[in-house]
């Protein structure tokens, strides 16, 4: 049944996948996400559910056995942080490439290299733009709350097996350290179907399933990137989310994905109240990115800033979507810096409004 707790954010992210009847989940430690895999450790769900919980000996090794549970129709889960996810992308791209689906949970810190423990948002590029090699997409979803990391996770099985792709969940170090209070979703059953593209041993008078992503022939591997450009056409057509508030009647724009997007909104009530009128768009899923959403109000606006914990990575894609309609900026903080809301005004007035 439904059940409110108040959780720190990784530790409801580990029920969740727990409750939406995940088969496996291949981790290794790594702050400031390491409460997932000890809350899965601690909690002990193949009792529960069924559910193998395993520490493998590097990030390399955990998104191989994610590759091959997944290989074989299961619901496979990992999680990293930065520096982990990156040594996952050689394994990500072959996944996306043998089109199968599967969940990344990357709770992100400040880089580059080892950086700091802090929280960040410098892994949207890597996310977005498929850190491996090749030309591939995953789905990104980017929870704001504790309540949205559970219900992400949920959403993120259910869109991995629709398009049979990677979904990422960003997180970062403030999301999965915080508390919150949260609604947990009922149990969700363990799959038990079998599916045509799974490879679950040869049975009689069928043929035999291969997973791969090797093509050796040019004009093979062509049709195998046409099909999955199809495919993230589709993704980009159905499965754009995002929330906006206050844009009507907005002269100026914020947005800001994640956590960034909280402290975001305290900034715009902030310009409401001294007389600005600004409103404020959140991408839910940083791909598909909301193109027609900024596009269909870069008409109306004296600019935009987009707000974001990196040197500017987000800013790229919203002046993509606005193409040249309106002015933007970024203003933000890296290195594990967190903006204050009075800077975020302060960028406001000083880059859009007097710029």
């Amino acid at each position: 049944m439904k059940e409110l707790r108040l959780m720190k954010g990784n530790e409801a992210l580990a029920e969740a996948a727990i409750r939406a009847g995940a088969d496996a989940y291949f981790g290794y430690p790594i702050t400031p996400q390491s409460e997932i895999i000890e809350y899965l450790m601690a909690e002990n769900p193949e009792e529960r559910t069924g559910m193998v919980v395993l520490q493998a000996e590097s990030e390399v090794a955990a998104i191989n056995m994610v590759y091959g549970a997944a290989g074989c129709g299961k619901r496979a889960i990992t999680s990293s942080s930065s520096p982990g996810i990156s040594l996952k992308q050689e394994g990500l791209s072959y996944i996306a490439g043998a089109e199968l689906p599967c969940v990344v949970v990357n709770v992100v810190r400040a880089g580059p290299g080892l950086g700091t423990i802090q929280p960040s948002q410098s892994d949207y590029f890597q996310a977005v733009k498929g850190g491996g090699h090749g030309d591939y997409k995953m789905i990104v979803l980017a929870p704001a709350t504790v309540q949205e990391s559970v219900d992400y996770v949920k959403l993120a099985f259910e869109l991995a097996f629709k398009y049979r792709n990677p979904i990422m969940i960003l997180s970062d170090g403030i999301i999965g350290q915080m508390m919150e209070k949260v609604e947990l979703f009922e149990q969700q059953p363990r799959l038990t179907e079998e599916f045509e593209w799974a490879t679950v041993g040869k049975k009689p008078n069928k043929d035999s399933v291969i997973v791969t992503s090797l093509q050796l022939q040019s004009e093979e591997q062509e049709k195998v990137n046409l099909r999955l450009q199809a495919k993230y056409r589709e993704i980009e057509k159905n499965e754009v989310l995002y929330e906006s508030y206050k844009c009507e009647d907005a002269e100026y724009l914020f947005t800001a994905f994640g956590s960034c997007a909280r402290i975001t909104r305290k900034a715009m009530e902030m310009a409401r109240e001294k007389g600005i009128k600004v409103g404020l768009l959140r991408p839910q899923t940083l791909y598909p990115f909301p193109v027609d959403a900024y596009r269909n109000l870069a008409g109306q606006l004296k600019g935009i800033l987009t707000v974001e914990m990196n040197a500017g990575q987000m800013v790229e894609d919203v002046r993509l979507a606005v193409n040249g309609q309106t002015k933007v900026e970024h203003f933000g903080r890296f290195g594990g810096m967190i903006p204050s809301p009075e800077e975020i005004l302060n960028a406001l007035e000083q880059k859009i409004i007097g710029g």
